[in-house]
């Protein structure tokens, strides 16, 4: 498969994984309490945002692997580590939902599911650690490779330092919610210049193989 192909398959799974997070995450999720009919839609999309997540972190590896091995290892494996991370929120909404149909699961069942919301948000809120990790070798493959615009690459490594800070900000000064909120705005700003990069571009050809490819006869 040409790096063409794979960049931009890599892009409509970064795309999936962009429009099922927000959906759920910023729209249906906050609402999950007050409107227990939507858990349901909140865990499927938890489980779409879990599956496109795993496939453009498969996607970058492959893209990265011949050039920058060790930063396709490490995006690869943020990426999954950020997807475990909302699996185990997905496992807990559907715990919630298990005990909220069946009352006798818990003596308490409010305060039962109240707090399984509770920690299925937190999972959400350490998994920004591994979606910050994960951009930051994204970004050194584009800034030593310069196969994506090397401005891309500076604000994509800089918006994953930017999510790693807001999610221990977010813990360690709960109280300074703002500073987390706009720690990670580089990133969104380099993800979606990075979705629509791989979509209509794909990558640049590699130098190493235009050499080549200018020495050997037409």
């Amino acid at each position: 498969m040409s790096d063409t192909r794979t960049a931009r398959l890599t892009g409509a799974a970064y795309l999936a994984l962009a429009v099922t997070g927000m959906v759920g995450f910023l729209l249906v999720r906050p609402q999950i309490a007050d409107s227990p009919e939507l858990a349901g839609l909140g865990v499927t999309l938890e489980l779409a945002t879990v599956i496109s997540q795993a496939l453009a972190a498969v996607g970058f590896y492959a893209l990265f692997r011949r050039e920058r091995p060790v930063e396709a290892f490490a995006t690869a494996t943020f990426g999954m580590g950020n997807a475990l991370a909302i699996l185990g929120s997905a496992a807990l909404l559907t715990a919630a939902i298990t005990v909220t149909n069946n009352p006798a699961l818990a003596p308490d069942g409010a305060a039962t599911v109240a707090l399984l919301h509770t920690v299925a948000d937190s999972f959400w809120a350490v998994g920004n650690v591994f979606f910050g990790l994960w951009l930051i070798p994204m970004g050194m493959f584009i800034l030593t490779t310069r196969r994506m615009p090397v401005v891309l690459g500076w604000i994509v490594f800089v918006g994953g330092v930017g999510y790693v800070l807001s999610a221990i900000v977010a813990v360690a000064l709960p109280n300074v919610g703002l500073i987390a909120d706009l720690l990670p705005m580089p990133a969104t700003v380099g993800e979606l210049w990075m979705v629509g990069y791989l979509l209509i571009r794909g990558i640049r050809p590699s130098t190493a193989r235009e050499r080549v490819g200018s020495l050997l006869p037409a």
